[in-house]
């Protein structure tokens, strides 16, 4: 059976096993949010999202730096467990978009531009807004019409996207300012996205540059155990939390037991991954956004291109799988070459080359893969490198063992989100829940 924007309410509803969500946020996710479904444990979600960062970051309202989805609860799901996502489809539907190295316009906000925005012409907090033409002063206050943006471009692109054949082309200051007064529908902003387009800003200081897309989801997961900015529901953005002047401000130690670091720009989450996320609060609450057309490893701009886009994925529940924050089980393509796994052939050979010397025992392993966050690249490195450890039981050095010969250590965003990857033993992935999952994934 097929739902559109079923209400959760605990005990009241069946769970469905088809549930299409097209609902947002508003720029915060957490035990505040309406939570939708529940979907069956097993069963299909399929959301349309609006673009990510740029968006919600010129329109005041926003006191997050995403337009993420409405949660959506799992069959079964109860805190302590945790939700496997096996993403199956993905489709950028806007035509262009606009991003760039983002610089605060100081006066306009109170500790953080992307959460606590205010007009500095009448005082009003989190205004309402418009656009009224194009450019860096197309954002203006509804309350008394003063230019509102928080930020600025230092150095910015407008780029078109050719879906079918995964290209796209950043254009010129003319074709920008084009394409600026068509915004809306260019940048395919779906019913209920409440951002304006990052389109109006017509920023062109790259024309001509060639890319291909390869999109992905810059923030998805489950929710946190309470309300955070949907952009900061990691640890490098969400330091900016700490001792903050807003209502969001928090202890580190807070942060750290509420998030679930959903936010990754992981540009390996898409089609042919399984992302397994930590269960924080009563169905788990799946949400999703940030959909970019395309990025290198480290996001090294601070943005990538966000878009509108449609994602499909099967959720599934793993009983009593407590983690700390997101395992992915990434697609063959996207493994680094030493964590992929042995063919048939070259385990063969393994098997003769440990004959050749008396060393029987040969371990079955399969890839497995810790996100790891932190206030920069060596703490979010040592932060997945200890989650590897505590979930596995292998110990600290012998992660690092295992990384080094038998994985890698990648870069998903500056200032500091990676990834770990290596090759885990099949006893150990066996008493976590999720040999069986590797086993399928990777046709072991």
């Amino acid at each position: 059976m097929k739902i559109e924007h079923q209400e959760y309410a605990t005990g009241s509803v069946s769970a469905v096993d088809y549930l299409v969500v097209n609902e947002y946020s508003g720029g915060i996710v957490g035990p505040s949010q309406r939570m939708l479904g529940p979907l069956k444990n097993g069963g299909t979600l399929k959301t349309g999202t609006p673009p990510g960062c740029w968006g919600p970051m010129i329109t005041p309202a926003f006191q997050g730096g995403h337009e993420v989805t409405l949660p959506v609860a799992i069959e079964g799901a109860e805190v302590g467990d945790a939700v496997a996502l096996k993403i199956k489809q993905m489709k950028v539907t806007s035509i262009a978009t606009s991003s760039g190295v983002m610089q605060f316009v100081e006066g306009r906000y109170k500790g953080d531009p992307f959460v606590a925005k205010y007009c500095e012409a009448c005082g009003t907090e989190q205004p309402a807004s418009y656009v009224e033409g194009i450019g860096d002063d197309a954002i203006h206050c509804k309350n008394c019409g003063a230019e509102v943006s928080a930020f600025r471009f230092s150095h910015g692109y407008v780029i078109v996207l050719d879906e079918e054949n995964k290209v796209s082309l950043t254009v010129n200051q003319e074709i920008a300012n084009k394409l600026a007064g068509n915004a809306n529908e260019l940048a395919a902003l779906p019913e209920h996205a409440a951002q304006h387009s990052i389109l109006s800003l017509a920023r062109a200081d790259m024309p001509g540059v060639a890319a291909h897309m390869r999109p992905f989801l810059g923030n998805i997961g489950t929710t946190p155990s309470r309300d955070l900015p949907d952009s900061h529901n990691c640890h490098d953005f969400g330091q900016y939390l700490i001792d903050a002047p807003h209502k969001f401000g928090m202890t580190e130690e807070e942060l750290i037991a509420a998030k679930t670091d959903g936010h990754m720009d992981t540009n390996s989450i898409r089609p042919g991954c399984i992302l397994i996320c930590p269960v924080k609060v009563p169905g788990a609450g799946v949400y999703m956004g940030d959909m970019h057309a395309q990025q290198g490893n480290g996001e090294i701009a601070g943005h990538a291109t966000d878009v509108s886009g449609e994602t499909e994925l099967q959720v599934e529940v793993i009983k009593g799988l407590s983690i700390d924050g997101p395992i992915l089980l990434q697609a063959w393509d996207d493994l680094p070459p030493m964590a992929r796994p042995f063919s048939k052939e070259q385990r063969e050979k393994v098997k003769a080359l440990g004959e050749r010397w008396g060393q029987t025992e040969i371990e079955e392993s399969g890839p497995i893969t810790f996100m790891g966050t932190g206030k920069n690249l060596n703490d979010a490195t040592e932060n997945a490198l200890n989650r590897a450890a505590k979930t596995t039981g292998l110990s600290y050095d012998e992660v690092m063992n295992r990384c080094t010969i038998t994985g890698s250590i990648e870069i998903s965003r500056l200032p500091g989100m990676v990834r770990a990857t290596f090759l885990c033993p099949m006893p150990i992935l066996a008493k976590l829940g999720i040999a069986d999952l590797v086993r399928e994934h990777y046709q072991l």
